[in-house]
């Protein structure tokens, strides 16, 4: 089952990259969220897939038991979604605001939309 799951988690890689590279705002942003996907996954095949005992610890023991479960990849599953989601809410809300100021999507025609006449502001070296 780790084996089918570390092929998703490349396929998943690679389909971000790709996207990533592109020139349009929308599909990078669909590349940063396969990306975010893909290392939820990741961190998912590494908690290990196999069903273990609950990591609840009996009164007066000081080990877990051997085959208990590792919460810890879960609960970084979890936080990373979260932020995830807000990262990617706000660069939606960021790259909306930039298509309704420039009046494109493109990445190369918004280089080209940049006002010319503006000099640069003084470097502090």
């Amino acid at each position: 089952m780790e084996v089918i799951f570390s092929l998703v988690v490349g396929i998943f890689f690679a389909a971000a990259v790709y996207l990533m590279l592109s020139k349009k705002i929308v599909r990078i942003l669909l590349g940063l969220v396969l990306l975010g996907n893909a290392v939820n996954m990741l961190l998912f095949t590494a908690g290990r897939l196999t069903p273990s005992i609950p990591p609840i610890i009996p009164g007066g023991v000081d080990v877990l038991p051997a085959g208990t479960a590792n919460p810890l990849p879960q609960a970084l599953i979890l936080t990373a979604i979260v932020i995830s989601f807000s990262f990617f809410c706000f660069l939606l809300v960021l790259s909306y605001r930039a298509y309704q100021d420039l009046g494109t999507d493109d990445t190369g025609e918004m280089r080209v939309a940049e006002p010319m006449d503006e000099p640069l502001p003084p470097s502090g070296y």
